[in-house]
């Protein structure tokens, strides 16, 4: 099985975990302790305006990452000037960074759905569990395709 970061998950008929129902998700990370990813087609009930901290920036959406720690926000984005204390997954996408940098852009209207996704929570599989879903058959693995991405 080929996953790395930047590989796509499509949930297949044989997903039994409702979840992941017609789920795309993005690996951010991959090492020998397991899986990290986010769910990349599922828009979160609330964009982030409505959210206390955030009630000054426009209504920009989020999306629902995942079943994992649904309390805090994380992000994926194309913009290298954000990338302090963020991850490089693939040539074009990052994971983390500058968050608050990233409030101002989407603020100021210098940062746009095509280059950003928030998410509440995330995907997380401990080692050898996506590889086993895999194997049974509920994911197909795609290749890196930003457009379905972002």
């Amino acid at each position: 099985m080929d996953i790395a970061p930047g590989k796509i998950l499509i949930s297949s008929s044989n997903m039994d975990d409702p979840n992941f129902d017609d789920s795309i998700v993005l690996i951010a990370a991959y090492n020998d302790q397991g899986a990290l990813g986010f769910v990349v087609n599922k828009i979160f009930d609330r964009p982030i305006n409505e959210l206390v901290e955030f009630s000054n920036s426009p209504a920009f959406p989020l999306y629902d990452g995942g079943p994992v720690d649904k309390e805090h926000l994380y992000f994926i984005h194309r913009r290298n000037d954000l990338i302090t204390g963020g991850t490089q997954v693939t040539d074009n996408i990052y994971f983390g960074g500058d968050f608050k940098e990233a409030i101002q852009h989407i603020n100021n209207k210098t940062l746009t759905i095509s280059d950003i996704k928030i998410f509440v929570g995330y995907c997380g599989w401990d080692t050898g569990e996506l590889e086993s879903e895999i194997a049974e058959g509920s994911w197909v693995v795609k290749e890196q395709d930003e457009e379905i991405i972002f």
